[in-house]
């Protein structure tokens, strides 16, 4: 894997935490509908998301021949109650995983990078697509980080009084 592709992999803690900058806790904690998802526990969903691709890049560096796993994101955050979690405290969780990580990624080969494994769709997938896989996941999620921003602030206006 390249160094780019790992720095890239790194990056993903400054492109949140440059995102979430300014926003209070209320605001990382508004919820737009109950049925959506607030700042926070997007990104609490990223963490537990780097653990689950961990786990699976671990797997298939084993060679164990399991299918690789599949989680329920939406209960995996409603049953950690992932809105009353720290915003910081998450993102501090969310950047040790991706040192950890991105020592891993380091040491391996490209025959490692390629081995593959089966996930939950039946699909083979190598480890450097999982990794890549999990870059462009977060920068999809950084979308929604906007989308929840900017409707926090249509919210306001209105709250206030004001027109949208």
């Amino acid at each position: 894997m390249s160094a780019i592709d790992i720095q890239a992999y790194l990056d993903t803690h400054l492109e949140l935490t440059q995102a979430i900058a300014g926003l209070d806790d209320v605001q990382l904690k508004w919820k737009e509908t109950e049925a959506k998802w607030s700042v926070t526990e997007v990104l609490s969903h990223l963490a537990d998301h780097n653990i689950v691709v961990s786990f699976r890049i671990r797997d298939i560096l084993a060679d164990t021949k399991a299918q690789l796993p599949a989680f329920n994101q939406d209960l995996w955050v409603s049953g950690q109650h992932s809105n009353d979690g720290n915003a910081s405290d998450i993102l501090n969780a969310f950047w040790a995983l991706l040192q950890y990580n991105g020592l891993l990624f380091g040491r391996l080969s490209e025959q490692d990078l390629d081995k593959t494994g089966i996930n939950f769709k039946g699909e083979t997938v190598r480890v450097r697509d999982i990794i890549q896989g999990f870059t462009k996941h977060v920068h999809h999620h950084l979308g929604q980080i906007d989308r929840i921003k900017t409707a926090y602030q249509a919210h306001s206006k209105v709250a206030q009084g004001g027109n949208v």
